[in-house]
């Protein structure tokens, strides 16, 4: 008698239907639906603020639709399968910033008549961002090509990172800034970048030695002794970036990014919370006494100190900013007062940057934060998925650092807005002016689209004729 062997069943993605649509044609739907969407917004805030369409409106409307169509037809080219939602989120986020930058530009021109409009120049810097997106898409092949030099990379991006410190800051002190000649840039928005292609590549290597758990406290296995190096010199870093360069913000990204890669590659919660508590005794011994980031903590412990008068203020208390936002959000309400009914401008320069939030609060209300908020969300959560989906350590690590950067910075900027936590003054990525921040986010972008390709993309077919091996016949 003789017994017929199964063929082994093989773990393939389901075909795509006939009739079904594929990813890049989902992606082209939705990408047009995002580009109508920017459209009416920018026709809209038109008609609310001068009655009626700008002269400008089909030159500037033909140049936001090319380029994010160009991103489309560079993703079918270079990353067939890639995730069909990040590049549509990525756009719409772009159009509604380039939305209010130009409502804003309206008002400043009318309050303060030295204001330079600033919607152009952000729609040129979306320009250099999708050229910097299609290099990026069609140079690098393959994303664990990034992993081969840790070391240059981290040498690169501590460069970057501390440079500023030798340059003069900003209005408020704050140092992010780096000169040359005319032109200026904030290193800050790539070294999250090549932070995250970093902690990748060393974590990938190292995650079986952190893993390693030391004695148990209160519950937890805390880290061994020799496996603290890295947390220690993450943190002294830190905290000299806090210190010479006055900067909350890309120090609590920095940190923050290391902490919570750290904890994915090795599952252990006692990475996160001597991380956390580690961070916030720095925090607080530099906040308590530095000038500069002493005054963002006591603008934020008593933002309404500031209607006081002079001499009943806290020490250090100079700034407005923190108020008006609060009653820009409160005005707003459920619904907003509309595009270009609200009274953005009080906020002065503010507005085009981390306070652009507070625009969207007050014309399109708790509604329409909630929406922006949830975009990023839905965004991150693409990268995220992607980490999940990708088979190699390093896109995992890679994918989930650089969701994990989008969502610290928005954080940090929605918190510090809001009175969640002190003022940072980093930019709210794709939304805020800034051409920095535009580029190194649509380079962001570029690497989670091609880390989705290699994730998401089928199997190749199996070397086996299964049909010829079910025809064969063994002995019992």
């Amino acid at each position: 008698m003789t017994g017929r062997r199964r063929p082994a069943k093989l773990a393939v993605r389901p075909a795509r239907q006939a009739g079904q649509p594929s990813d890049r044609t989902r992606e082209l739907v939705l990408l047009l639906g995002a580009i109508v969407i920017c459209w009416y917004g920018y026709a809209e805030t038109a008609l609310a603020l001068t009655g009626q369409l700008p002269s400008d409106m089909v030159v500037t409307c033909a140049v936001a639709a090319v380029l994010p169509l160009a991103c489309h037809l560079v993703a079918r080219r270079f990353a067939p399968h890639a995730d069909p939602l990040i590049l549509p989120l990525a756009t719409l986020l772009s159009g509604l910033g380039l939305v209010l930058i130009h409502r804003l530009d309206v008002a400043y021109g009318t309050h303060y008549h030295h204001s330079a409009p600033a919607a152009s120049g952000q729609l040129m810097w979306c320009g250099i961002a999708v050229v910097v997106f299609v290099a990026a898409m069609a140079l690098l092949k393959d994303h664990r090509r990034l992993q081969r030099y840790p070391y240059v990379t981290i040498t690169v991006g501590l460069v970057l990172l501390m440079a500023p410190a030798f340059y003069p800051g900003d209005v408020y002190g704050a140092k992010r800034w780096i000169f040359i000649g005319p032109l200026s840039f904030q290193p800050g928005e790539f070294v999250k970048i090549v932070i995250v292609v970093f902690f990748a590549g060393y974590l990938t290597l190292r995650r079986d030695a952190l893993a390693l758990a030391g004695r148990r406290f209160l519950g937890m296995y805390l880290p061994r002794g020799r496996q603290l190096g890295p947390v220690a010199a993450v943190w002294i870093l830190s905290l000299l970036v806090l210190i010479f360069e006055r900067d909350l913000g890309t120090s609590l990204i920095f940190f923050g990014l290391f902490v919570i890669m750290l904890y994915v590659a090795t599952e252990r919660t006692s990475w996160v919370v001597f991380g956390v508590v580690a961070f916030a005794i720095g925090a607080f011994v530099v906040g308590s006494f530095e000038p500069h980031v002493h005054g963002r903590v006591v603008a934020w412990l008593h933002p309404m100190d500031i209607f006081l008068p002079p001499d009943q203020r806290p020490p250090g208390l100079v700034s407005d900013q923190a108020a008006q936002a609060l009653f820009s959000f409160g005005s707003g309400g459920i619904l907003g007062s509309g595009l270009g009914q609200g009274h953005p401008e009080l906020i002065g320069f503010a507005g085009r940057s981390d306070f652009i939030l507070t625009t969207v609060g007050e014309e399109l209300g708790l509604t329409g934060v909630t929406v922006v908020i949830l975009l990023y969300a839905l965004l991150a959560e693409r990268g995220l998925r992607t980490a999940l989906t990708v088979t190699d350590p390093f896109g995992k690590l890679l994918a989930g650092g650089l969701a994990s950067a989008l969502v610290l910075q928005v954080f940090v900027v929605v918190g510090g807005v809001t009175g969640l936590i002190p003022l940072t003054g980093k930019a709210l990525p794709f939304l805020a002016q800034g051409g920095s921040s535009m580029v190194a986010n649509w380079l962001l972008v570029a690497v989670l689209i091609k880390v989705s390709d290699t994730a998401r993309r089928p199997p190749p077919a199996p070397a086996t004729d299964v049909s010829a091996a079910e025809t064969q016949f063994v002995r019992p």
